[in-house]
């Protein structure tokens, strides 16, 4: 299937904006189930954006810009042919070692209650099983409420409260994985949800390394492995390893951001 993208980010600000310099996670990138046909992005610098793929096999621009008075907007495009795999992900270039993604940072750090989740799912099955019982789990315990995180929020945190959105959904999957010994990566991407429909968002979910077969999506917050119906563009230890879009500024006082995102199934 054939999924057209546009994530537009658009920042204000009560000042002029003196000097900006950003990392940008928005070229999503081909593997075994994933081609992408074209894409883009339109920002400030991005001419002389300085391109690389990082160790967990991202393609990386970095940018900066400056002396800019009025608003700034970053956009990226594009089209991208995606067959269903099941959420297995083959042929992804990844030069970080697998225990790299054992590693808990402050965001997916286990607490008895997370170590206690990923016990009790692993418990008497095999790994394939225990995490698909985990996917259910969280989605079952976690209802999906819009506002009712924020960016900082912890997996500990989300779960205990019973209420979070894709990131703690894929937060919490991550760190009770980690907690049984399996190497679990934080992914992000978009979605649509069918034939006709459209997405307004741009959505996240966890990858899991199952042995003799490797990594295989899975979406909590939708109680399914990604299908073609998702778009793979990054992937890293957290949600804040990932941001699509993360860097520092000078000046450009009181800033204000609004993301619009629109992902609909192509005209093939």
């Amino acid at each position: 299937m054939q999924l057209a993208v546009r994530h537009e980010t658009h920042y204000d600000y009560d000042t002029p904006l003196a000097y900006s310099a950003q990392r940008l996670h928005l070229w999503p990138v081909d593997f075994a189930s994933q081609r992408v046909l074209s894409w883009s992005i339109t920002a400030p610098g991005f001419d002389n954006a300085l391109s690389y793929s990082d160790g967990f096999g991202n393609r990386v621009h970095m940018i900066t810009f400056g002396n800019i008075t009025g608003p700034v907007s970053i956009v990226a495009k594009g089209i991208v042919d995606v067959t269903d795999a099941a959420g297995l992900v083959r042929g992804l270039s990844c030069a970080a070692p697998e225990a790299v993604f054992l590693r808990q940072t402050k965001p997916t750090m286990a607490n008895s209650a997370l170590r206690s989740l990923g016990e009790k799912q692993f418990a008497n099955r095999g790994v394939l099983d225990g995490l698909h019982a985990l996917m259910a789990e969280i989605h079952a315990k976690v209802a999906y409420e819009l506002g009712s995180t924020h960016a900082h929020t912890t997996a500990a945190e989300a779960f205990a409260d019973g209420r979070g959105v894709c990131q703690d959904h894929a937060h919490i999957f991550i760190a009770a994985c980690r907690s049984a010994g399996i190497p679990a990566r934080y992914v992000t991407g978009y979605l649509v949800t069918g034939q006709g429909a459209s997405s307004t968002a741009a959505h996240a979910w966890a990858e899991a390394l199952v042995p003799d077969l490797g990594w295989v999506g899975f979406d909590p917050a939708n109680a399914k492995c990604p299908t073609d119906n998702y778009v793979r563009v990054a992937a890293g230890l957290d949600a804040a390893g990932v941001a699509p879009i993360r860097g520092s500024r000078r000046g450009g006082d009181a800033e204000r951001m609004r993301v619009e995102v629109r992902v609909e199934i192509a005209q093939q």
